[in-house]
Formats: structure tokens, C-alpha cells, sequence
């Protein structure tokens, strides 16, 4: 124990982040931070006599990351009076007016790191109390001037004689003598004791060798108790309250009230052990008398559990219809599962496994129907209208599987945007195959446990997607439609995409292995179908096992014929209305067309057509005539009313039965004329019309704007790009979201109209630089969405050429196509979209590279004639075709 030690008036200082060393109490100290270590070195290494140090506690806002770090106290090393310095923040701490003074009991320095960084291993023992009355640098770290408060020896004398002091110290002894008596136990150190007082038996055992009483009669009451309180786990607000208790008896009644607290825990915790104990004894009496009751039911014979659910369980399994190899094991699973109890932690686990086993369809199949090709072919004309291509392909699939039943077929993939009816044409399959069908999303997937299953040794274990949903269907030859196969992802959990391989492999998915079930399932009896946005994103592995169809987006005209076929009495359903009600003229379904919508299928043109429908819902529900509820309201004219009501009648209510002329339900509703759709009535629900057919050329009315087409994943779009100059020195600035690619492509355009400057009649020499003193910018609008591609080539190449010639490229004309640095037009994909884009936009001329002839066959006839296609080889081509009046370089441009 230390004993009384006289302190120098100024001592250096190791601040003790929210944490406090109390006298007699010994931690030890990793030193890291430049200003640690150098005191470390100046006061204690260089030093032969054992060294003293300050250590104050220290307050801080924020966790440091330069600060050294404590070795089982917590305790970071390197602050600062205010500010902490740091290479990443200051950050403002606060010293506390109170420190204790240490000594170091051992000191090793580690190795040297190739940094230079060096470590110190500091043990330290509190001694005693002092008060800082300055606080002053040295180099690198604090020093204090102090005065001590430890009592002299004449204060001690004086205070034990003190009757108060008297008294509690003998409540601290007893109080003392019983937290150590409970943890001299055996059951308590090995369990309370060791988590929550390790400090205080590891002291008791090193400084009295077990005589662990005999320490209270010969440390001296005050030091016991910091020793006692340095041991327990308390919070840093206690930990500075106990260390500001300088009057001895103040600190001995917070050391009392600590004891009796943790002595209140010890106690608590032995209560509840003993319940526990009492709860194991009552679970195997339980257990001893339901082993005597089924004895003694077996010897009456009366035996009733035949019936109860583990003998249903069985029952299930047997006619589940499972293959050998698998009933063995489930048959092994399940002797495993009667010898446990209820109560065990495995037997739910094991018996919702059983249960999946038994309700997998192993056997159970949808019955074979003789397949009826015309049928198929009504269904998906009825269910879809154009699309003849993919619709061909897919009675193509249908023939095969009539003529082979058993035939692996490809997986189909539907390839194309949003709402043009991927998903409706693989419930069309299921139709027309007579199967049931399934849908699984795989959108935003990233675990492959989703594919495969957990495996049970995991808390919470269930089955994969795949599985759960032949569980869900019931027959092990459904119609599986793979949603957003595109739109897996991976992370650290695995590659969703990497295990659809065995999925959609026919040569593997016969023995389908999921990671919960642990046994192999057969999936070559399910028809996979996949649908996609885009490509790209789907690994090559996995897109090789698919085939492709793509869905193009649809015709204004295809549109209009969805519209009233499919659309309009949808909509009309939905909203609880009729053509006796509501009727949509054709011209308003074209004005919704072209003024409201754009895009690729027709999603946003139904929602319009249920905008209007709602309104219309609304005024016919807002009609002044209802249904007559007493003889005293106004009697509405009704035919069904004026059969089946008498003159006198008294009637609260009429029941009409379903399905008997249900029109005459809606009759109390009925207008005197159905509401027809007009332009003002569209503008005042649909607002103002969201496109413009002169968009394009208002857009195109100066000089550096170009019409573009791009490819996106809803489809094709129609992209302006937009040059211009400025004062500057000859710099290229390009905006909007822009990718790797396209920045490339920009750089490429300029430099092919740099150097042909002359060529282009831009420069009157070819000595003129186009950029002296200025700057191009080059914008793509819709800044907020990301572009990337090198199809904007010629779109860039287009742009330039009439911001430096000042002349306007034609609004009727859009183009698209990649150039090199020759001045070659290289083909495009997505050329078909992209057409069908320009027309939905107004376009009336699209320049294509000459080599995409062969991608304008897919092109619908009805838009190809509505559209003037120029093919160009160089980009001399696009440039005649792209402006008014013809090439700009037909007239000089001076600068």
C-alpha cells in the first residue's frame, strides 16, 4: 500500500480522459502520442529513481483520434488546456482543478516503428490527492503547480478520534466484510464476482495471499476506501465526485453507500439464480411425470397418440410422396424430433422443417393439357396487341412443348422498358399452357440466401425464394417468372446472379441443392421466364443461358389501339363506371398521347386515363337524385323500384340479389347523357398539356444546338446538346451528368472541327485556331439524370459546327451514330427505340449510320413511313443533311 509521500511543488501532467485514478488504485498506460511519449522519456525513462506525474482528469467533447489509448482503464492520453490538436479537428476539452499523484511501478518501451512512432507500457500507483493551482507547457506537454491534500499525520490522529468518523468507519468495515465474505464464495467468483469486481480479487488475492480480512485491519480506513470504490464499475460523474471527497469522513460515506449498492446487486443476482434453478427442477419433474403417464397409458392400453400431431406429421410425409433417399433422411429427422421435448431449443426448428418437407410438392403436378395453338394465339392477341414477333416466338415455344413434352426449352427473357407487357406475356404462357404460374422479384436482391436458403444451423433459417414459392403454388411444374433479373446485386453475402446459374441451367437444376432444405429438388420441370429493363447489367454466364426477346416500345398508334381496347374499360371498371357514364372520344385519347405522355409503354397513359375516369367518378356521385330510403324523400323513377314496389309501400330498404340485372343497380345514378371527354375538360384535370410538337424547334432556334438520340432504360429519348462560346483560354467545359464515354466523344467532335477548320470554311486559315480566346461549354440538359455513350458523336459534331458558323440546324432532323477521328459514321445499338422515339416526338427526318440499314427491318412500316431516313458514311454526310439551305460551309464565316 503507498505510503505518505511529500510532493514537489510542481509536477508534470498525463491528462486521464473521462476516467479517474483514485489513491492506491494501479493501472496501466499505453503511451502513443507525441506528447505522452515525451513526457514518458523526460520524467520517468531518463530517470533512475521511480518518477512521479500528475494524472488529471480530463472532460473532452469528442473522441480523439491522435489521443494515446489505456490498456483495460479506457483511458486516452494526449489533451490540451482548451484545445486538442489534431491533423483531422480541434476539438475543447476541459481539465478538472483535482488530480492524484502517481508513481511508476514498471516502464517498457516497445520497438520502434518504421514511422518512428515509439510505445511506452506505464504502470502507475495513485499515491495521493493534490489541487492544481497553475497549469503551464513544457515542450510538448502540461506541467502543474500544486499543493497537496493529503492529511498529516497529526490531522489523522486528530480525526480517528472522532466519534462520527468512529461510527462510520465500523458501518464501512461491516458493510465491507460482508461484500467480502459473499465474494470469497466459489459459485460467485466465478460467475457476478469476476464480471463485475475483477479489479477488487485480483487486489484481495496479490496483496493478502486469501487472508482477504485481514486487509481491513491494516490499511488505514481512508485509503480502503478509494481502494474499494477504484474497483467497481461506476460512472465517471461518481468516479470525480469521490475523488473532490477530501474530507475524510464525506469519502467514507460514498465508499459505505457503493458497497451497499453492488452488495444489493450480488444479492439480487442470487435470487435469480435460485429461481432459475427452482424452474430446471420443475421442468424435469414435468418431465418424469409425463414419462410415468405414457407408461402407464401403454400398460391400460390406452393409447391416444396415434392422433396426436407428430403421428399427423408423419401421416403428411408419407403422402408428400418424397424419393427414397429423401424420405430416409426425413424419416431420420423425424425419430430425432420424438425424442426431444417441446421445450427444447431444436424442436421447433426441426419441426417446421419436417413441415416443409411434407408440403413441398414433390410429386404433385398441374395435369398435361392437349395444347391449342389457335387458342394460345386468341389468348395473346385478346391479351396483347401488336408485339407479332415476340408473340410469334412464344407460339414457336408452345409448338415445341406440344410436339415435346418433355423438351428443355430455352428460358425465355423479355428485354424492355417499363409497361410495355413483359410480365403479363409470361402469365399468357402459364394460360396457355393450362399451368399455374408464380411470380419471384429479384429486384434489389443481394444476398444469395435468397436464391438458396439459409442453412439451419443459423437462427431464423428459412428456405429460398425459389422454394417458398413452389411451396406457395402447390405443383412442382409451374410457370416461374424471374422479375427484374436485372436488378440483382452483390455484396459481401454472396452473388444472387451467380447462383440463378444452377437455376436456369437444365443440366444442374435437376438436382437444385437449397442450403436449408439439404437436399437435392428437381426444378428441370419448371417453365422459367425472366424479364428485364435492360441487358447490360445481367452477367454474360447468366445472360448465356437466356434467350433474349426484346419488347420495343410502343407506336403512337399502338397506343391508341391499347387504349381502347384494353385501357379505357379497364379504367372503367376500376373506378366503378361504364360507357353509360363516361365515353373517351379517340381524338382525346390522341391528344392525351401526344401531350401528356411519352414513353415507351403505356403506364403513364393509363394513369392519365384514370385521372380523368376519377374525375368523372366524382360528378356522377355528386348527382342530386338517390336512391329513395323512406316513402317521404322524393321517389326517383326506377323500373326495378316500380315493379317491386307497391303505391302505399313502407319500405327502409331494398335487397337486390347479385347478379340479377346488375345495370339496374347503378340506375339510381344514371345521367340523363354520358359524360364526354373534351380538350377543356383534359386541361383542367391533366393541367396543361406537359409536350409541345414545337418544342423541338424552339429548342433548335440558335445556332449550337443540336437534336440527338439516345437509349435509355425506359426506352428511346430524343437528347438536345447545347455548345457555346465565351471569353476564355481555349478550354472545353461539358455538363450534365456526364460519363467517361460521352466526355470522350466531346473531345473527339472538337478536335475532327479543329482540324478541318478550313475544310468547314470555319477559319480562314489554317494557321486560325477556332479556340483563341475562348471557351467552349457543352451542356446536355436534364441535368439530374446520368448520360454516357458513344452514340452522341455526330449529335456533338453537328452542335460545333453551327456554334462556330452561326448557322441553325434543322428542327425536323435528329440524329445519332458514333464518329472517330477520321471522320467515319460507326453503327449504333438500339436503333429501333431510338426511331420510335423521333416519332413520337415529331421528328420528321433521323440521320442513322449507314451501316444500322439492317436494324431499320424491326422498325414497324407504319413508322417508317411517316419518317425520312438519311443513312450517312462520314460525318460530311450528317453535316449536309443536318442544317437549312444546305452545308454551312458553303458560305464563308469570317472570325
Amino acid at each position: 500500500m503507498a505510503e505518505s509521500v511529500e510532493l514537489p511543488s510542481r509536477l508534470a501532467i498525463l491528462p486521464f480522459r473521462n476516467k479517474v485514478l483514485l489513491p492506491g488504485a494501479i493501472i496501466r498506460i499505453r503511451c502513443t502520442s507525441p506528447s505522452s511519449v515525451k513526457l514518458v522519456e523526460q520524467e520517468l525513462w531518463q530517470r533512475e529513481e521511480k518518477g512521479l506525474i500528475g494524472i488529471l482528469p480530463v472532460r473532452d467533447s469528442a473522441e480523439s483520434a491522435t489521443s494515446g489509448t489505456a490498456v483495460s482503464s479506457g483511458m486516452s492520453g494526449e489533451s490540451d488546456s482548451h484545445k486538442l490538436d489534431s491533423k483531422n479537428q480541434q476539438e475543447v476539452i476541459h481539465w478538472h482543478d483535482r488530480g492524484v499523484a502517481a508513481r511508476a511501478l514498471h516502464l517498457s518501451r516497445g520497438v520502434e516503428k518504421p514511422s518512428g512512432r515509439v510505445t511506452y507500457i506505464v504502470v502507475l500507483e495513485g499515491l495521493c490527492r493534490f489541487n492544481v493551482q497553475e497549469l503551464s507547457t513544457r515542450g510538448t506537454y502540461y506541467t502543474a503547480r500544486i499543493t497537496s491534500l493529503d492529511m498529516t499525520k497529526g490531522e489523522l490522529e486528530l480525526i480517528e478520534q472522532d466519534q462520527e468518523f468512529v461510527a462510520l468507519s465500523r458501518q464501512f468495515k461491516a458493510t465491507a466484510m460482508e461484500l467480502i465474505s459473499i465474494l470469497e464464495q466459489v459459485k460467485f467468483e466465478a460467475s457476478f464476482s469476476l464480471k463485475y469486481f475483477p479489479a477488487l480479487l485480483n487486489f484481495l488475492k496479490q496483496k493478502t495471499g486469501g487472508r482477504t480480512k485481514v486487509l481491513l485491519e491494516t490499511v488505514p480506513i481512508h485509503k480502503l476506501a478509494d481502494i474499494f470504490v477504484a474497483s467497481f464499475e461506476i460512472s465517471f460523474e461518481e468516479q470525480l465526485s469521490m475523488l473532490d471527497s477530501v474530507d475524510v469522513k464525506v469519502r467514507l460515506s460514498k465508499a459505505t453507500e457503493l458497497v451497499d449498492r453492488h452488495l444489493q446487486s450480488i444479492r439480487v443476482a442470487e435470487k435469480i439464480t435460485q429461481k432459475v434453478e427452482g424452474q430446471l427442477s420443475k421442468s424435469q419433474k414435468e418431465f418424469l411425470l409425463r414419462q410415468q403417464m405414457r407408461a402407464i397409458k401403454e400398460e391400460l392400453g390406452d393409447n391416444d397418440d396415434e392422433e396426436d400431431d407428430l403421428v399427423a406429421l408423419e401421416r403428411k410425409m408419407q403422402g408428400a410422396g418424397m424419393p427414397a433417399s429423401i424420405w430416409k433422411h426425413a424419416l431420420r429427422e423425424l425419430r430425432r424430433l420424438k425424442k426431444m421435448q417441446p421445450q427444447q431449443p431444436g424442436y421447433n426448428s426441426s419441426r417446421v422443417y419436417l413441415e416443409l418437407l411434407a408440403d413441398l410438392p414433390w410429386e404433385k403436378a398441374s395435369p398435361e393439357l392437349e395444347l391449342d395453338l389457335k387458342a394460345a394465339k386468341e389468348r395473346l392477341d385478346a391479351d396483347h396487341y401488336g408485339l407479332l414477333k415476340v408473340k410469334q416466338r412464344i407460339i414457336e415455344y408452345l409448338a415445341v412443348r406440344k410436339l415435346k413434352p418433355d423438351a428443355r426449352g430455352p428460358v425465355l427473357c423479355f428485354v424492355g422498358p417499363p409497361g410495355v407487357g413483359k410480365t403479363s406475356l409470361a402469365s399468357s404462357i402459364a394460360a396457355a399452357l393450362g399451368r399455374k404460374f408464380i411470380r419471384i422479384s429479384l429486384g434489389g436482391v443481394k444476398d444469395e440466401a435468397d436464391i438458396r436458403g439459409h442453412r439451419r444451423t443459423y437462427i431464423g433459417s428459412m428456405p429460398g425464394r425459389l422454394v417458398d414459392g413452389l411451396k406457395r403454388v402447390g405443383v412442382h411444374n409451374p410457370v416461374m417468372l424471374l422479375d427484374e433479373i436485372d436488378k440483382t446485386g452483390s455484396d459481401v453475402r454472396g452473388d444472387p446472379a451467380s447462383a440463378l446459374l444452377e437455376v436456369l441451367d437444365p443440366e444442374q437444376n435437376k438436382t437444385f441443392n437449397d442450403h436449408y432444405l439439404n437436399v437435392p429438388f428437381d426444378l428441370s420441370k419448371v417453365i422459367f421466364v425472366a424479364t428485364a429493363n435492360r441487358m447490360q447489367p445481367i452477367p454474360p454466364p447468366l445472360l448465356d443461358r437466356m434467350e433474349v426477346i426484346e419488347l420495343p416500345g410502343y407506336t403512337p398508334e399502338e397506343k391508341l389501339k391499347i387504349a381502347i381496347r384494353h385501357l379505357i374499360p379497364r379504367v372503367l371498371d376500376q373506378h366503378g363506371l361504364s360507357s353509360d357514364f363516361l365515353q373517351i372520344p379517340e381524338d382525346m385519347v390522341k391528344l392525351v398521347i401526344q401531350r401528356y405522355t411519352r414513353e415507351a409503354g403505356v403506364r403513364n397513359l393509363e394513369r392519365n386515363l384514370a385521372a380523368l375516369a376519377r374525375a368523372a367518378a366524382v360528378k356522377v356521385a355528386e348527382q342530386e337524385h338517390r336512391v329513395p330510403f323512406a316513402k317521404d324523400v322524393q321517389r326517383l323513377s326506377s323500373p326495378l323500384l316500380d315493379d317491386k314496389l307497391a303505391e302505399s309501400a313502407e319500405v327502409e330498404m331494398e335487397v337486390i340479389p347479385m347478379g340479377v340485372n346488375n345495370h339496374d343497380i347503378s340506375g339510381a345514378f344514371r345521367v340523363a347523357s354520358p359524360m364526354v371527354v373534351d380538350e377543356p375538360m383534359v386541361e383542367k384535370v391533366l393541367g396543361p398539356p406537359r409536350y409541345d410538337d414545337r418544342e423541338t424547334a424552339e429548342r433548335v432556334a440558335n445556332p449550337g444546338v443540336s437534336v440527338g438520340l439516345v437509349w435509355t432504360a425506359f426506352g428511346g429519348e430524343v437528347q438536345f446538346v447545347e455548345a457555346t462560346a465565351m471569353v476564355g483560354k481555349g478550354d472545353l467545359h461539358l455538363t450534365g451528368q456526364l460519363g467517361d464515354v460521352i466526355k470522350e466523344s466531346a473531345q473527339i467532335a472538337l478536335t475532327w472541327v479543329r482540324a478541318r477548320a478550313t475544310e468547314l470554311k470555319l477559319a480562314i486559315s489554317e494557321e486560325t485556331n477556332l479556340l483563341e480566346g475562348r471557351d467552349i461549354h457543352i451542356h446536355f440538359p436534364a441535368g439530374a439524370v446520368p448520360k454516357d455513350g458513344p452514340s452522341a458523336g455526330v449529335t456533338l459534331v453537328t452542335s460545333l459546327v453551327s456554334l462556330f458558323s452561326k448557322k441553325r440546324v434543322r428542327a425536323d432532323t435528329a440524329m445519332t451514330g458514333e464518329m472517330t477521328l477520321r471522320g467515319m459514321v460507326l453503327p449504333v445499338g438500339g436503333v429501333k427505340d431510338k426511331v420510335l422515339a423521333a416519332h413520337r416526338y415529331g421528328i420528321k427526318r433521323v440521320i442513322l449510320p449507314e451501316r444500322n440499314l439492317k436494324d431499320l427491318a424491326e422498325v414497324p412500316a407504319t413508322v417508317l413511313s411517316s419518317l425520312e431516313i438519311i443513312l450517312a458514311k462520314r460525318v460530311e454526310d450528317v453535316l449536309d443533311q443536318a442544317f437549312e439551305g444546305g452545308c454551312p460551309w458553303r458560305q464563308q464565316s469570317k472570325l
